[in-house]
């Protein structure tokens, strides 16, 4: 196991404008273990997709570095999937065509037959089988967040970022969804980082919690999570989930006057 599988080390992000420079990351340090999965919380605005960006190779650092299995990332890696709040996909392409999208451009040697198995295998996981070929406009927002779940991890990355997945989903569906996170992990693993605002989304698929300071945003606090392996909703009512949610709430409220 490598114990810094992604490390950022002291990154800097500034957006550059007609009005002049933005510091939104200052001096970013946070590493996580291979196979871990850490959350990223703050104050709204403090650069937690900037950094999922930065991770993923779609942005490049203003000063610092980061760091997958060692390697410095320059560019966008295909040993990376990602999973967006808003889902994407193409209408012209059935569910099963917009699942294996991802391997048409990384594995394009891979047979047909080999994508269409694999697409269905995780379909099958989420719940989707028997959905295969239909089109995007007629299924539910979960229903489309499950798929593209299933796109992000069709060509077995090593790393998956979540950025806030699950903000526009209803609460029944949202924490539906946070089981079927864990199904997949066991099933698929990787190492995960996940941006939400959602402060018992954080727990509930985390084994660490970092909270960033108020823009320029550092790291201010990171929690433990220490709840069972095997979690159910019902874990976040235990008088340890209701104690970590306590200390998260005090430090974002501490981050945002900042």
């Amino acid at each position: 196991m490598l114990d810094q599988f992604i490390n950022v080390s002291n990154v800097t992000y500034q957006y550059k404008s007609e009005k002049g420079s933005i510091e939104v990351l200052n001096k970013l340090d946070f590493e996580v273990g291979e196979g871990g999965f850490t959350a990223i919380v703050g104050p709204s605005g403090c650069g937690k997709s900037t950094l999922s960006k930065l991770i993923s190779g779609l942005l490049t650092p203003s000063d610092g570095e980061i760091f997958l299995q060692g390697e410095k990332v320059t560019s966008p890696r295909a040993n990376v999937g990602m999973a967006f709040q808003n889902p994407v996909m193409l209408e012209w392409r059935t569910v099963i065509n917009n699942v294996t999208l991802p391997l048409e451009i990384v594995s394009p040697s891979m047979k047909a037959k080999e994508k269409e198995d694999r697409a269905r295998y995780l379909l099958a996981l989420v719940g989707l089988e028997g959905f295969e070929n239909k089109r995007p406009s007629e299924l539910s927002g979960g229903m489309r967040q499950r798929v593209s779940l299933c796109r992000a991890l069709v060509h077995q990355p090593e790393v998956l970022i979540l950025d806030e997945p699950f903000a526009a989903l209803d609460a029944f569906t949202r924490e539906d969804l946070w089981q079927v996170m864990h199904k997949l992990k066991e099933k698929e693993p990787f190492t995960g980082i996940l941006i939400t605002h959602d402060l018992r989304e954080s727990i509930f698929l985390a084994d660490e919690v970092i909270v960033l300071s108020n823009r320029p945003a550092s790291v201010q606090y990171l929690l433990k999570v220490n709840l069972a392996i095997e979690r159910t909703i019902d874990n976040l009512f235990t008088p340890k989930a209701i104690e970590m949610l306590n200390i998260l709430r005090e430090q974002i409220r501490i981050a945002q006057k900042r």
